[in-house]
């Protein structure tokens, strides 16, 4: 699938015109989640996963997931979790897994717990199956995808497909966005989240998916656009990415994104030839005024209330109280949680339903690392430790994978601001597990094969 062959522009141009499809009948949502989800499962067996298509329809689930949140196209909440979660298990049973991957069988057996103690713990007005299933997916589905991915060799050019594929539905999201709120100027009336400019649909998440997106077509645009068009095409897309990000005026996915790039800049840096360098740092100051462009011209669409947002300041530019928008009263009440029941915690979906008896306060966790000390005690801490440490081990023998650094940051700095209610930060986090290979050279030529990608 390499951008310079037509069909990539196609698709882009397919995926344009579904956005507004869905945007002008909603209701075809529903039939085009279940034609991804059966053509996935269709696909898989006619393949029997033999170039990594799970990674692939996974991806596309991923990243189709908010546009059919968006459309209300989910037959059932977590859709795109299960999906991914079937799609893991399909490829396992045709290609296998590595046995060294038992720390993340350990991750998911430290669940059960929490899971058993719940159906104690929960009161008898709560629907038990959608509490729990609404706070453990999550991280299912990131431990069945990281037994998939864990050291499982993916030569980089198919690395690069699937992320390639995570490109399309959000163009299709970008498409719908653009036309759910055309004008900015006339929605901004303040420095809180946005959800008009967001499509309707939560800021923090849309903040989240769009600055995902600012990523990947930044990726695009520096690895797989070998002609001008291409660069034209995605260098436009991260700005307009960028623009939409900024403005749903919910600041982690636009954060997280710049923290991405910067760190595959840096490791690409350390692996390029004196010419990619040469090249790598024209295109930081062409970032850099970029960047510079685009805040403008978010500022003067907002008349200037996103410096005032950025800065923590309220319409009037009086500095807020709160820094994370109050959610500081939410982590403090999941601490709380834990210093109370340390050991095996609340139980799985406790977690609001405490918080509200302990404060009055009705809100779901915006946090995973807190909400997993929270309602899993020691346990959590223990699954956490596991997730931080185990690809740092793998790094050491992963130098190819140029992107591994990028996909932690974004699970972490996600799962801290939006928690895991996106299907997004479980499934990259598994694909840092992956072990990459530029060829079947000895890696003593790397510097030279991923220096010619840059120039």
């Amino acid at each position: 699938m390499e951008n310079n062959r037509s069909n990539y522009t196609s698709l882009l141009m397919i995926h344009i015109g579904i956005g507004v499809l869905l945007f002008i009948v909603p209701f075809l949502s529903k039939i085009f989640s279940i034609s991804i989800f059966g053509f996935g499962v269709y696909y898989l067996i006619k393949t029997q996963n033999r170039n990594n298509e799970a990674l692939v329809l996974s991806a596309y689930v991923m990243s189709v997931e908010v546009l059919l949140r968006m459309t209300n196209g989910m037959h059932f909440n977590e859709y795109g979790k299960y999906s991914i979660i079937l799609y893991m298990l399909m490829g396992m049973f045709f290609t296998g897994f590595k046995k060294s991957s038992a720390m993340y069988w350990i991750f998911l057996l430290l669940l059960v717990p929490g899971i058993i103690l719940s159906t104690f713990t929960l009161s008898y007005q709560v629907d038990i199956r959608k509490a729990i299933a609404f706070n453990i997916s999550g991280p299912v589905c990131l431990g069945i995808s990281a037994i998939y991915c864990y050291r499982r060799q993916i030569k980089f050019d198919r690395l690069m497909d699937v992320l390639t594929v995570f490109g399309f539905p959000l163009i299709s999201i970008l498409t719908y966005v653009y036309l759910y709120n055309p004008s900015i100027k006339d929605t901004i009336t303040g420095t809180q989240s946005n959800f008009e400019t967001s499509g309707g649909f939560g800021p923090n998440q849309m903040s989240t998916i769009l600055g995902f997106g600012i990523f990947i077509f930044f990726v695009q645009f520096l690895l797989r656009s070998s002609t001008t068009k291409l660069k034209v095409i995605n260098g436009g897309l991260v700005l307009l990415f960028a623009f939409r990000s900024i403005v749903t005026f919910s600041r982690g996915g636009v954060m997280t994104a710049g923290v991405m790039i910067v760190l595959l800049l840096i490791v690409l840096y350390f692996q390029t030839n004196v010419r990619g360098r040469f090249k790598l740092m024209l295109i930081l100051v062409f970032t850099v005024f970029a960047a510079l462009g685009v805040w403008t011209y978010s500022s003067l669409q907002t008349s200037g209330m996103i410096d005032k947002r950025y800065a923590n300041e309220d319409a009037r530019g009086r500095k807020k109280q709160s820094a994370l928008t109050g959610r500081e009263r939410l982590i403090e009440s999941e601490f709380e949680m834990f210093m109370e029941n340390p050991i095996l915690g609340i139980g799985v979906g406790k977690n609001k339903e405490y918080r509200e008896e302990m404060t009055g306060i009705e809100a779901a966790s915006h946090n995973e690392i807190t909400r997993m000390m929270a309602e899993h005690g020691a346990l959590g801490i223990l699954c956490l430790l596991i997730l931080l440490f185990t690809p740092m081990v793998l790094c050491l023998d992963n130098r190819q994978h140029i992107f591994m650094l990028s996909f932690m940051v974004f699970w972490l700095l996600t799962i801290n601001h939006a928690a895991m209610r996106l299907a997004a930060p479980a499934f990259i986090y598994a694909l840092a597990l992956l072990k990459v290979t530029i060829n079947e050279e000895p890696v003593v030529h790397r510097e030279q094969t991923v220096g010619s990608r840059i120039e």
